[in-house]
């Protein structure tokens, strides 16, 4: 049986995704106003926010109790 090819990320998860945002915002700095650029800024505020998530879950406490 083959086994499945895996990636060890050298990144977290919330790295990659901050990541991401940033490079999304400065490919949007160099493109002209208009539908393109607000989409990346719009997906860059996603990623964003979805670590915002991620980290309010995240914290001591916000766990339920059992």
């Amino acid at each position: 049986m083959l086994k499945p090819n895996r990636l060890k990320q050298a990144q977290s998860f919330e790295e990659r995704r901050v990541s991401y945002a940033t490079d999304l915002r400065d490919q949007a700095a160099q493109l002209p106003a208009g539908a393109e650029r607000e989409d990346m800024l719009r997906t860059a505020r996603r990623a964003n926010v979805a670590a915002r998530l991620d980290d309010w879950a995240n914290l001591p406490g916000s766990q339920p109790s059992e």
